[in-house]
């Protein structure tokens, strides 16, 4: 192709149609039956519900798009299957099937625009028909090339991924295992937080450390904040896991005037309010820092006690944690002070609790560097992405064996 062209030039467009609600099952019986992009993958959709009664198919390697809110996300087809009025079937003839799904992706921000409806935005056919394709009239070898580049770097940011919750579901199945049988191979015995190693104390939070919260000084005070040099964090925070910055600071003003508590390093910082999935979480800050009223402290002052191996007990005390908040049918649920007090603790030995901590921090390690290089590769995608579809960049300038290596 020497010039941009309308998708129907190059492909075959298949519109989804809602099949009979009686021929729907989870039980495999008929096609998967796809609705929208809350089916999609990252790079194909699994199936949630079978169709007896297919009224519009997609086939293995069609390129399905989400044509109604939102409209513009894309899958690959695995086999042939049912698709509902949220979806559309692409069909490359003519173009390289594997350029043109990138190439959707790139103008799926503008596809999105293109969405109109009262309730919910959608696109027609037409509207699917007259999208144009391949603006710098990229030829067939240069496609299949410029594909080939954009799958491998897909295939590692997917296989980051991968690590990613193969790392969480081992640290969960380690925590269950670590915090009821421990490192020692000891008896069990029965405990107010369940089964755990003989030799274990089970102790009160309270009697390990001292527990408290802060508060928010008046936003309207400019000498509570104006060139504050002294770490504030609020609620957010939490989910760094383990705390090395601030992004607020107060005033030595703010601090004594609000009576604002002075948190020391690897203290244990506790979500006690918060909207989503903050409430329950729990954090350990590696600086001295103020917090807001939204978070408790728990300052340790037992020596026989390793936070990190606190931090790590908490992560399995989320739901309960979050349990205990809305338990009076409140939708604003919180946790107080006092009660945080009364948490009940394990306590192994100290070289014991040691271990623990350092066999979740390698996994914590390896989560994060997984995180930061597809990240990376994220990055990469979007670069080329643009890069090679708009023919800034062509396929002759690019490194085969770095981007192979990724």
């Amino acid at each position: 192709m020497s010039a941009a062209v309308m998708l129907s030039d190059v492909a075959k467009l298949v519109m989804g149609q809602s099949p009979p609600s009686s021929s729907y099952n989870d039980i495999g019986d008929g096609l998967p039956f796809y609705q929208g992009k809350t089916d999609f993958g990252a790079t194909y959709p699994t199936p949630r519900i079978y169709c007896r009664e297919p009224k519009k198919l997609a086939e293995e390697g069609d390129i399905l798009m989400s044509v109604r809110a939102p409209v513009g996300a894309t899958n690959l087809c695995k086999g042939r299957s049912c698709i509902g009025r949220g979806i559309a079937a692409i069909r490359a003839n003519g173009i390289d099937r594997d350029f043109l799904y990138f190439y959707l992706k790139k103008i799926e921000t503008y596809i999105d625009s293109l969405g109109s409806g009262a309730i919910f935005k959608a696109i027609n056919k037409s509207q699917l028909a007259e999208l144009p394709i391949n603006d710098a009239g990229i030829p067939l070898p240069e496609q299949k090339k410029i594909a080939h580049i954009l799958s491998t770097v897909q295939r590692a940011i997917e296989a980051q991924e991968r690590i990613i919750q193969t790392t969480t579901e081992l640290k969960k199945a380690l925590m269950h295992k670590l915090f009821t049988e421990g490192l020692r191979n000891e008896p069990q015995k029965q405990t107010e937080i369940g089964l755990v190693p003989e030799s274990w104390e089970v102790v009160a939070l309270g009697s390990l450390a001292k527990v408290g919260n802060g508060s928010t000084p008046k936003r309207a005070n400019e000498a509570y904040w104006e060139g504050g040099s002294i770490p504030w964090l609020n609620s957010t925070k939490i989910h760094d896991r383990f705390i090395t910055e601030a992004d607020q600071f107060v005033t030595p003003q703010a601090v004594k005037e609000c009576h604002l508590p002075r948190v020391a390093p690897n203290s244990l910082l506790i979500a006690i309010t918060g909207q989503g999935k903050t409430l329950g979480n729990s954090a350990i800050t590696r600086i001295e820092t103020c917090i807001n009223q939204h978070l408790a402290y728990a300052q340790f002052h037992a020596a026989k006690i390793v936070p990190d191996f606190v931090l790590w007990f908490m992560q399995t005390r989320y739901d309960y944690l979050r349990a205990i908040a809305h338990g009076g049918g409140s939708t604003k649920g919180a946790l107080t002070c006092g009660f945080l007090k009364t948490l009940p603790i394990p306590v192994p030995s100290r070289a014991e609790q040691q271990e623990i901590a350092a066999a979740f921090q390698t996994l914590e390690d390896k989560q994060e560097f997984a995180v930061r290089k597809q990240a990376a590769l994220q990055d990469l995608f979007r670069t080329l992405l643009h890069q090679l579809m708009t023919a800034k960049t062509r396929i002759h300038e690019i490194e085969f064996e770095k981007v192979e290596a990724t």
